[in-house]
């Protein structure tokens, strides 16, 4: 045999090869759907009786006198029942190409997806199961119970300890943490319910994210210049606008679509990048020494740092962009972003404290409003 009848059948050997491979494939996708088509089978076999009885009572309790146009409502009511039953009763992950338009927006997340859950009961119900969501869930849930803890233990100290216009200060703070780790939690878990819910709650999810900035800024900006009333003024009356302007752009319906992630990115990182401003204008005014001394500076460095790399992981979508499918439940982008978010939240409360015990403490000018 020449070389190049080797060269011919071994060119044929790959490709009976590759062909076996595809085909192989093809039939344990074809057998993956079988079983899910089985499922979906005994799932409805299981309600038969229930739909047909819910059905037949709409016909059979009508009584005389009932127009068309009632006796459809009703049996589209009943009908809407049993498909919420037969939801809340079983349903299984799906792929990223079988989700419907509206619930795509990582395609490097394959497989692990909520189907469509048109049930607030069974979305709450899904936060116990294992799912692309169950760390974005749990992550900002915990964070936001953690930092209602704080909050009340700091509020219940004694006035002795912290006085009241400082307990409000720092109350801003809580209450925009707190926001925007509770309506990030409500977001990622009923996201699924259906398009118009889920847009609703991804605008609050936005919004959220907005009060923790405006809430991390006025604090910092309070104890900064806690003995210049004007420029904390100026500083605290131009992050609440700049807050404002984000909560419109947040509530604009093209903001939430998937491919404006890089914008939405870039509009909540100038935001909170508008801060470099004042601090500036803090070190110019008692000097950087002092701002080092005060930890004023180091503080909201280290917070600033974990927001902008968690939040840059989030619109590059690493680390699943390298690694398709392997990141679908566990350590994906949006779960680090998550992660990042508490820990700089919990840092800035860290720096918010210290600052607070130094200018207290040390500085003899009166309150902010004086």
């Amino acid at each position: 045999m020449n070389p190049n009848e080797d060269v011919v059948l071994l060119g044929l050997r790959q490709r009976k090869n590759g062909a076996i491979t595809e085909e192989n494939e093809e039939i344990q996708r074809t057998t993956k759907d079988r079983e899910v088509g089985n499922e979906n089978k005994a799932l409805l076999e299981e309600h038969e009786d229930t739909l047909n009885e819910e059905m037949g009572s709409v016909f059979k309790g009508t009584v005389l006198g009932d127009d068309l146009t009632t006796l459809a409502q009703n049996a589209a009511f009943k009908a809407e029942n049993v498909v919420r039953k037969m939801i809340e009763a079983g349903w299984s992950v799906c792929h990223f190409h079988h989700l419907p338009k509206w619930l795509q927006d990582n395609d490097y997340l394959l497989f692990g997806h909520r189907p469509p859950l048109p049930s607030f009961d069974a979305c709450f119900k899904s936060i116990f199961r294992l799912h692309t969501e169950t760390g974005n869930i749990w992550t900002h849930m915990l964070g936001c119970l953690v930092f209602i803890g704080i909050a009340t233990c700091f509020h219940l100290r004694p006035h002795l300890d912290v006085q009241l216009p400082d307990k409000m200060v720092f109350g801003v703070y809580f209450i925009g943490a707190i926001i925007c780790l509770g309506f990030s939690t409500l977001f990622h878990t009923v996201n699924c319910h259906s398009e118009v819910i889920g847009r609703i709650f991804l605008k609050l999810d936005y919004c959220g994210i907005v009060f923790l900035i405006v809430g991390s800024y006025v604090p910092w900006l309070y104890f900064v210049f806690y003995c210049h009333f004007k420029p904390k003024l100026v500083y605290v009356t131009m992050m609440c606008t700049l807050g404002l302007m984000s909560l419109m752009v947040s509530l604009w319906d093209r903001f939430s679509e998937t491919d404006w992630r890089p914008f939405r990115a870039g509009v909540f990182t100038t935001f909170a990048l508008s801060g470099i401003i004042p601090t500036i204008h803090f070190g110019l005014l008692e000097g950087w020494l002092n701002a080092i001394f005060q930890k004023s500076l180091f503080w909201l460095l280290l917070a600033s740092f974990l927001y902008i790399t968690g939040t840059t992981l989030y619109a590059l979508r690493v680390p699943e962009r390298f690694y398709p499918g392997k990141f679908d439940i566990w350590l994906h982008s949006h779960q680090i972003f998550h992660v990042f978010v508490i820990g700089g939240a919990l840092v800035h409360y860290l720096g918010l404290s210290e600052m607070a015990m130094h200018r207290l403490t040390l500085s003899q000018c009166s309150s902010v409003f004086s």
